[in-house]
């Protein structure tokens, strides 16, 4: 597909997503200033990213290191305006040393040894990166256990009871900045419940925290009950840039 046919593709795409957003601040009286569009740019080219910012957008997420690196440096060259980067993944600390260098946002902020290596590289890099914690919303099946990792089964993220102590050891952690939090609704249920926790979960972070006033939540399928919910920051990928070529290692 040539630029101009991709092009005009993702402004109708963008159009479409920043119209849902728009109908769903307007549902629940805010206004649509208050959200945050992150496009999930993952497995897709630096030069969709630099089309995307050409049409307004200026954050942009990925998940995976390998890519994410190489792909902020093309992206740099192409869009000499620059971007903000969100890493919203999960992040393996032998990884932080190259996240630091271009993400200004890590979204995927569960355990204390992740604090302390953001917080040690970004101070050495000579940068301020916002943290959100990320919470772990999913909840076990009836008689189950919950799974002990991400990789088999859960979403990633800090149970509930651990956030606050989280959020306290960001805040005051050098070459770090509290943000809020972060969620992804559990597989396989309805996303409102979930977004309704991370809310409640949310202002407790504030009283302690008053600056930390992010809450990132919601993505292609549920942006509007995230919003609905307190969201002020939105990823979106699939209804954005379209169905997601493979990723190439």
């Amino acid at each position: 597909m040539t630029s101009p046919d991709r092009r005009a593709e993702l402004a109708e795409r963008l159009a479409a997503v920043r119209d849902r957003i728009a109908a769903a601040c307007q549902a629940a009286g805010r206004p649509a200033a208050d959200v945050t569009l992150v496009a999930i740019t993952k497995t897709f080219p630096a030069t969709d990213v630099a089309l995307l910012a050409s049409l307004g957008v200026t954050d942009f997420g990925e998940n995976r290191d390998q890519e994410a690196a190489p792909k902020a440096a093309e992206v740099a060259a192409l869009w000499e305006p620059g971007v903000r980067w969100h890493f919203v993944g999960q992040l393996q600390v032998n990884k932080v040393p190259s996240v630091v260098r271009y993400a200004d946002v890590v979204h995927s902020v569960d355990r204390l040894r992740l604090v302390r290596a953001l917080g040690s590289r970004a101070a050495a890099a000579g940068r301020q990166i916002t943290c959100l914690i990320q919470v772990d919303l999913d909840e076990p099946a009836p008689g189950s256990q919950a799974p002990a990792t991400a990789a088999e089964g859960t979403r990633g993220g800090a149970p509930p009871s651990e956030v606050l102590v989280l959020a306290d050891a960001v805040a005051a952690q050098g070459g770090l900045e509290l943000g809020g939090v972060m969620a992804v609704a559990p597989l396989g249920a309805q996303p409102r419940p979930a977004f309704i926790e991370l809310r409640g979960i949310a202002r407790t972070v504030a009283a302690a925290h008053p600056g930390a006033t992010i809450i990132s939540a919601g993505m292609s399928g549920d942006l509007e009950d995230a919003i609905a919910e307190g969201a002020t920051h939105v990823r979106v990928g699939t209804a954005l840039l379209g169905g997601r070529p493979p990723f190439v290692r």
